[in-house]
C-alpha cells in the first residue's frame, strides 16, 4: 500500500472482530513501530505485545470496559485480539546523553535532568512509535486504535513492566468489525481543513 493511501485510511478503530491477527504480519507492525526516530537514537521505546485472552480481558477490566459497554458501545479492549502497550524511558535518553559522542550537545549540559529538558523527547519519541503503529497496521488491512495508559490504572504492575519505562498506553490491532470506529453515540467531528492547519513561511 503507498503511504499516502494508508495515511488517508487510518482511523481511530474501537470495534473488532474477534478474527487472530497472523503472527507475521503481527511481527511487521511491531517492528515498524520501532524504526521510528529517536532523538540521539536513544532507542528509549519498548512494546509489550498482548495476546492472551485472560490478559486482554484483565486490561479491558482495568480500563473500565464494563461501564463502556453499558454506555451502548461495543466491547472494544476485550474484543481486539491484539493489544500493543508502547513504553517509554527518560532514563535511556538521560543515559543517552552521558556518553561521550552527546557531550556537547545542550541536553547534556551539567544540571540538565529530567525535570529540565526544554522538550521530553522520550515522550514525542513515543508517540512517533504510536504513529508508525498505526500506519502499519493500516499496510497490514487491519485496524488500530490507541487507549492512554491515563485510563488504565495499574497497566504496569499487571505486564511486570519496570519501574524506569512508562507505559503510554495501548494499541489495538484486528479487523474492523462492520460500521468500526463510528459507535452509535460517537460525536463526528469534520477534519480542520488545510487552510487553517498549514501555514507558509509564517503564521
Amino acid at each position: 500500500m503507498e503511504f499516502g493511501e494508508a495515511a488517508a485510511r487510518r482511523r481511530m478503530v474501537r470495534s473488532y472482530t474477534t478474527d487472530p491477527v497472523d503472527p507475521a504480519a503481527l511481527d511487521r507492525i511491531a517492528r515498524a513501530g520501532l524504526r521510528a526516530p529517536s532523538a540521539g537514537f536513544s532507542q528509549g521505546q519498548t512494546l509489550v505485545v498482548v495476546t492472551d485472552p485472560d490478559t486482554r480481558r484483565e486490561i479491558a477490566r482495568l480500563a473500565g470496559e464494563p461501564g463502556y459497554v453499558r454506555r451502548g458501545f461495543d466491547p472494544w479492549l476485550s474484543r481486539a485480539p491484539v493489544h500493543i502497550v508502547v513504553c517509554t524511558s527518560r532514563e535511556a535518553y538521560l543515559s543517552r546523553y552521558r556518553e561521550p559522542d552527546k557531550s556537547r550537545s545542550s541536553l547534556a549540559e551539567p544540571g540538565v535532568g529530567a525535570d529540565n529538558w526544554p522538550v521530553p523527547y522520550w515522550w514525542v519519541d513515543a508517540g512517533a512509535v504510536l504513529q508508525n503503529l498505526l500506519l502499519a497496521a493500516v499496510d497490514e488491512g487491519l485496524a488500530a486504535g490507541f487507549l492512554g495508559a491515563h485510563a488504565i490504572p495499574g497497566l504496569a504492575a499487571l505486564l511486570g513492566i519496570p519501574e524506569h519505562h512508562r507505559p503510554i498506553g495501548v494499541v489495538t490491532v484486528g479487523r474492523p468489525a462492520p460500521a468500526a470506529g463510528l459507535p452509535p453515540r460517537s460525536a463526528r467531528r469534520p477534519r480542520r481543513p488545510a487552510s487553517e492547519t498549514i501555514r507558509r513561511e509564517r503564521w
